[in-house]
């Protein structure tokens, strides 16, 4: 089979564009999703009726379409209703508060919720990951590389935590 140059520019352009074709479609399938998990959890019920697992949900599909003032108002009235909920559940919802915190730059506040996070779990690689990015943040380089060594500990294969420690230690060296 005798393939000429723009034959195989022809197929290899097709393949280019079917690929980005089905990586668009992705897309507009999870934007339409959280569009739909949205409007569902919004029209529930009233957000002082919700449980903190419901407030937890809404506030994800919120972080998510990066409705950040909303979902920490709704992670705020979560973590007051998540006493009663198991460890993990309040870590995550105080982690997921740090982290929409962070996202409108208000690490001090951030910084405190994670370490709630960590108190309700302490082996917690994200809470200790978003940790250490807001304490990088508020220039406190040497806590920031204990805390990146600690999720090392915990998870030695994670990524982020080598990458973002190995960029420390270069620029502090």
């Amino acid at each position: 089979m005798d393939v000429s140059l723009p034959q195989a520019y022809l197929v290899g352009l097709l393949l280019l564009l079917g690929s980005a074709a089905v990586l668009v479609a992705r897309q507009i399938l999870r934007v339409r999703g959280d569009e739909v998990a949205l409007a569902r959890l919004e029209a529930q019920t009233k957000i002082s009726d919700k449980s903190a697992g419901d407030l937890y949900e809404l506030a994800s599909v919120q972080l998510r379409k990066r409705l950040y003032g909303q979902a920490t108002e709704n992670l705020k009235l979560a973590a007051k209703k998540a006493s009663a909920e198991p460890a993990e559940a309040q870590a995550l919802i105080e982690n997921a508060l740090g982290f929409a915190l962070a996202a409108q730059n208000n690490y001090n506040a951030a910084i405190k919720h994670y370490r709630a996070a960590l108190r309700a779990k302490a082996d917690y690689p994200v809470a200790l990951n978003n940790l250490a990015f807001a304490l990088e943040k508020q220039q406190k380089s040497d806590e920031a590389k204990e805390t990146y060594q600690k999720v090392l500990e915990l998870d030695s294969a994670n990524r982020t935590a080598k990458r973002r420690l190995k960029r420390l230690e270069r620029t502090a060296a």
